[in-house]
């Protein structure tokens, strides 16, 4: 079997559903669901790259630690559908769709993603990248949620003086040239309620897709966040 036949395969547990924001738009969005009760809920924010089959493995590997999930396809209001290389024409296409669809607007959507999610429990939101930065203005802006992580959020600086409402985890590369060192103590300190986790890696460590994954790195902020997630849970 080689990679892309395993890949497909990884992501055949969940299905797609429509999500509305408040302002009428409709949207795409991967579900998928534990094989027994939910312990929560969970909104995942995908990078630039869109909703792809890392993604989806994502969304996957969090069902099997009892999380119900829903990810957003957060560039649907402008191109339905997208699922971005990982290469320099990914990255400036994924920028421009960012620009496109703005912070606002995604907002919204993810706002949708949080109310469908809340069937199966109370929920928290995860984003790596540009779902990063969303996940920190989730935490201040939205409602429905007991807590928020980010992965490498590179837009977080220019919303710095943000209040989050809810319990923050954020994890970032020590050797990423997009949040670079004087950003990352500007967040430390602007916002010392947060949980800052600092790691021997590169931007987008955590996406084994990319030549930037970290093994050790991705495997240790994931044991962080899974103990964030549930020391912070409400009772269902």
């Amino acid at each position: 079997m080689d990679d892309s036949e395993s890949d497909d395969r990884r992501t055949r547990a969940g299905t797609t559903i429509r999500l509305h924001a408040a302002d009428g738009q409709a949207l795409n969005a991967y579900r998928v669901r534990p094989q027994g009760p939910a312990s929560g809920a969970l909104v995942v924010l995908h990078e630039i790259f869109g909703v792809t089959t890392h993604i989806r493995n994502v969304c996957d590997r969090f069902a099997t630690q009892g999380y119900s999930v829903v990810a957003p396809a957060l560039f649907d209001r402008v191109r339905p559908a997208v699922e971005l290389g990982y290469d320099a024409d990914g990255i400036a296409a994924g920028r421009v769709l960012r620009d496109a669809v703005g912070w606002d607007a995604s907002l919204r959507d993810v706002q949708a993603a949080i109310d469908a999610a809340a069937a199966d429990g109370p929920v928290a939101v995860l984003g790596y990248c540009l779902g990063g930065t969303l996940a920190f203005l989730a935490a201040a802006r939205l409602t429905g949620l007991y807590g928020a992580v980010g992965y490498y959020g590179g837009q977080i600086v220019q919303f710095i003086d943000e209040t989050p409402r809810v319990p923050l985890l954020l994890h970032f590369g020590e050797f990423d040239p997009r949040v670079g060192a004087e950003d990352r103590e500007r967040i430390r300190r602007r916002h010392p309620e947060a949980e800052i986790h600092s790691h021997p890696a590169d931007h987008g460590f955590n996406c084994d897709h990319r030549k930037e994954w970290h093994a050790p790195s991705a495997a240790k902020a994931l044991a962080t966040t899974l103990d964030f997630l549930d020391r912070h849970r409400p009772p269902a």
